[in-house]
């Protein structure tokens, strides 16, 4: 129950995320710098706490393992003692084709075992720990402006200063380019 209800939770982390992403990019349509790094963090961290509540339910889930692997073992036990048993009975009357029964139910209950604690051992190995660095907010916002065609209009580290000097030298740059093809076209 308690695994289910985390990967609800974890679903609904997904979505945030997306509608996260939906504000960014519409951010970044109206030039809202500040807004949209604070909607990439939003999103990112949206995204690790989907991935956080889906490890915690693995997690839970490999304890409802190790739970009914000792179940397992439990009536494993109880099938040894059975198989020993049925195989004092097989030695008295020597019947070979009897010791061989029982032995080959042994093994198939040993192998069903280990296959049951290796796949224990592989859920509980894989885990990892998340963060949400500075680059991965700055990657998700061009990601998602390139997704939709938009363009950053200002680069993140440079000041509006600085963007307005290079704005106005890239209008005089373009009207020269202009006024250049016209003189051209007059020429010609």
């Amino acid at each position: 129950f308690t695994t289910k209800q985390l990967q609800r939770q974890a679903k609904k982390c997904t979505k945030d995320e997306g509608i996260e992403k939906t504000k960014l990019k519409k951010a970044i349509q109206q030039g809202n710098m500040e807004g949209a790094r604070i909607y990439a963090a939003n999103a990112i961290r949206k995204k690790n706490e989907s991935l956080n509540l889906l490890r915690l339910s693995s997690r839970i889930d490999a304890v409802a393992s190790r739970v009914q692997t000792a179940v397992t073992m439990r009536n494993v036990t109880m099938s040894m003692a059975s198989v020993v048993k049925g195989m004092d009975r097989a030695m008295e009357s020597m019947n070979l084709e009897r010791i061989s029964m029982v032995m080959d139910r042994f093994e198939s209950q040993f192998e069903d075992l280990d296959v049951q604690t290796q796949y224990m051992e592989n859920t509980m190995g894989n885990q990892s720990a998340l963060t949400t660095p500075q680059d991965e907010v700055d990657t998700l916002m061009q990601r998602v402006a390139d997704e939709h065609g938009l363009e950053l209009n200002q680069s993140m580290k440079e000041t509006p200063d600085t963007l307005l000097v290079q704005s106005t030298k890239e209008t005089e740059t373009k009207e020269q380019d202009e006024l250049s093809e016209r003189l051209r076209a007059l020429r010609g």
